[in-house]
This record gives structure tokens, C-alpha cells and sequence, in this order.
């Protein structure tokens, strides 16, 4: 694909930027490869031995490469490189409408230790136990921390950092950037939460969605959120807030109203509320929402209650009528389906599928999905992500 230079933003690609480069593609080889060994790197690459060698001992000397011993034919075991990945290098925000969890992670990705706690509707509260709890894992790691990452249920500008509004807590321009900053003296990243979710995908997912260059990520929660990769980059549009597809359009007289007071959009259709609204109508319940949060419909569902796997299949067949228009829309590679529903994955997946395909006009090719691979807390993935891939990602030209 020829892409048109942005002269306006466009930097001079100098020596020092060619080695850069290098180096993040060796260091990448070493996060996807290892163990690795040098010759295979200069292999794969077509870079000098000496090039190799040299970028290697600057990647040892920073602390993100060490070397290990190999499988022994006999003589002298061989010198493999990998990962330096044994001290907590980042902390992670994953802000929800219910709970909070703060986290960190060495430098593969890996969490190493973990704080959940309820959210408080009140900001200042909320805040304030968030910034406890990540100078509690600054101060543990000995100074190593590098950085925060915020994943938010919001519209994010993730340029300034800057937290528009946050529907579900009713909380307009919460200062969570600056505030962490200001208490911690550390870089500070926020994003949306199915956008962070979607980075943690093109990073740390498995090597079947590692590998794709254009997906989207379906983020099924209070409401929808889709994170959009092109290219291997997230698409963010104008203002940084493409995605917004949880309000698009798709039947009328849905279960429950969206955030934005409409029953109409995807998000009344085929959120987590959507799925245990329909529960409670079908226990016939009057005047008053059930107790059971989606968790435990998800729960009941998986071991036989039939009213709540009819509730979970309806909103499904939803889920896959939004999935086809966005493959009518943008024709991804796949579509990636996130958050608690996937645990009820052996039940839905037909659903999800035959709503697609009720969606799908002639012609077109049927959408392809799967599952996330982040596990149980892909937006807390998400959030640490925002501060490991500035160790991976290539250089900018432009």
C-alpha cells in the first residue's frame, strides 16, 4: 500500500533513526521468537552479525535482554536471548462502573500482582484510593515503575490525556491524568477501554490475533465499546473518538435504554444490562430490577437455568447483528468479542453467528469472529498495555 506523506509532521529519517528502528525489530524478534539465538535474528532480519551483536549488548547493558542457556548437543551449551522480564516495570488503572483493579506487570505482560476495590460513585474517593494503591506498587517495585496506564469507560482525547465524560458514573472531565501524575512524578496514558483492550489484542494475544493487521474489538460490558485496528495501528478518527459504534442504530423498543436515553442502539440491545433486563422479564418480575448482575446470569446460564440461556442467546443474535454491520462497514479481518459474556462462549456462539448472518446482505462475506485471548480482565491488559508497547513499537517518520 503506497500511504501519501504527511509533509507537515514528517521527520528526516537520520542514521540514529535507522538504528532505532533495528533495534525495536530485534527486540521484537526476541519478544515473539525466544529463547532466540543471534544468528537466527540475523538471520530473519538480514542484518549483520556485528549489527546484531552490537544492538543485543545495547538491550542487556538497559535491562530488556538477557541471555540463557540452551538445550546442550554435547559441547558447550548455546547463548539464547530472551525477555529481561522479572521485575514489575508498569502499573495499570482498569476503571469500571463497579470495580476498580490496579495492577503490574513485568515487561512480557505478565501481571504480578493485583489490588481490586469497589468504585465509588463519588470522584474525589475514587481518586484518591486509585492513587493509594499505585504509590503502594511504585514503592514495592524499588523506583522501577516506568509509567501508568488508565483504561476508562469514556471518550478519551488520548493526545492530552484528557477524560471527556464518563456516562456511567454521570462524571464530566474527571482529571484522572493529571491527578496520578501530580502524586506519582510518573508518565501518565489513559485511553477507552476497548481501545486499550484492543491494543493489549494486537500486542499480547495469542499469535491468531497478534498476527492480524485489521480487526475490531467488540467490548460487551454496561455498554459496547469497539476498539478499531487498521494496519496494525489503532484507528482513532478525529478527536480520537471513532468507535463509537454502541450507538448505531439496529431495531427499536429494545429491553432498556442506552446511556444516552435511547432504545434503539446496539448498547440497548445487546449490553450486559440488555441481557439481564430480558432475564427479569422472564421471571415475570414487576416494578423493580432483579439483584443478579450479569455475572451471575452468566453464572446460572452455564449450569442449566434455561430462562437465563434464553435471556443470554436473545442478546446474542443481537451481538452478531452489530458485528455484521461492522464487517458491511469496514470489512475487518475479524471481529474479536470481549468481556464477561465469553465465558458463556459454548452458548452463544451459534447465536452470534446466525445474527450475523441475518444481517448480512447477499453477497457479502460472512463475518468472522472469535473470542478474546486476553482472559478474564482484558481492559486491565489494555491498561498496562498503554505503557509496555512504547518499549516495542517502531519509530514514527511520520
Amino acid at each position: 500500500m503506497v500511504r501519501r506523506i504527511n509533509l507537515e509532521s514528517t521527520n528526516v529519517a537520520r542514521s540514529s533513526t535507522i538504528r532505532d528502528i533495528n533495534r525495536q525489530i530485534i527486540l521484537n524478534h526476541i519478544r515473539e521468537k525466544s529463547p532466540i539465538s543471534r544468528a537466527e535474528i540475523a538471520r530473519v532480519t538480514a542484518l549483520q552479525r556485528s549489527t546484531v551483536s552490537l544492538i543485543v549488548e545495547e538491550l542487556k547493558n538497559i535491562g530488556l535482554v538477557e541471555e540463557i542457556d540452551g538445550e546442550s548437543s554435547g559441547g558447550r551449551p548455546p547463548q539464547l536471548l530472551s525477555l529481561r522480564a522479572v521485575n514489575a516495570i508498569a502499573v495499570g488503572v482498569d476503571l469500571g462502573k463497579k470495580r476498580t483493579i490496579v495492577a503490574t506487570s513485568d515487561l512480557a505482560g505478565r501481571v504480578l500482582e493485583q489490588e481490586e476495590f469497589p468504585t465509588n460513585k463519588d470522584f474525589e474517593k475514587t481518586i484518591a484510593r486509585i492513587i493509594s494503591s499505585v504509590k503502594y506498587f511504585v514503592h514495592k517495585s524499588g523506583g522501577l515503575i516506568e509509567g501508568v496506564g488508565v483504561s476508562v469507560p469514556a471518550l478519551v482525547e488520548p493526545r492530552s490525556g484528557k477524560v471527556l465524560l464518563i456516562p456511567h458514573l454521570n462524571w464530566h472531565e474527571p482529571a484522572f491524568a493529571e491527578r496520578i501524575k501530580a502524586a506519582t512524578g510518573l508518565p501518565v496514558k489513559i485511553d477507552n477501554d476497548a481501545n486499550a483492550a484492543a491494543l493489549a489484542e494486537l500486542w499480547f494475544g495469542r499469535p491468531e490475533i497478534s498476527a492480524v493487521r485489521n480487526f475490531i474489538l467488540v467490548l460487551i460490558e454496561n455498554g459496547i465499546g469497539t476498539g478499531i485496528v487498521f494496519d496494525g495501528q489503532i484507528y482513532r478518527g478525529k478527536g480520537g473518538i471513532a468507535g463509537e459504534f454502541g450507538h448505531m442504530t439496529i431495531g427499536k423498543n429494545a429491553p432498556i435504554d442506552c446511556a444516552a436515553g435511547k432504545n434503539n442502539c446496539w448498547e440497548a440491545f445487546a449490553s450486559e444490562r440488555s441481557a439481564v433486563a430480558r432475564y427479569v422479564k422472564l421471571l415475570k418480575k414487576q416494578n423493580g430490577e432483579s439483584k443478579i448482575s450479569f455475572a451471575q446470569l452468566v453464572s446460572i446460564a452455564l449450569e442449566g437455568d434455561e430462562k437465563a440461556q434464553t435471556a443470554l442467546k436473545q442478546t446474542a443474535h443481537y451481538i452478531g447483528i452489530g458485528i455484521a454491520n461492522l464487517f458491511q462497514g469496514l470489512s475487518p479481518e475479524v471481529a474479536i468479542v470481549t468481556g464477561t459474556i465469553i465465558r458463556a462462549w459454548s452458548l452463544i456462539v451459534n447465536d452470534i453467528k446466525a445474527g450475523a448472518e441475518s444481517a448480512t446482505c447477499q453477497g457479502y462475506p460472512v463475518a468472522r469472529f472469535i473470542p478474546s485471548t486476553l482472559g478474564a480482565y482484558p481492559t486491565l491488559m489494555g491498561a498496562l498495555s498503554l505503557i509496555l508497547t512504547d518499549k516495542f513499537a517502531l519509530v514514527s517518520l511520520t
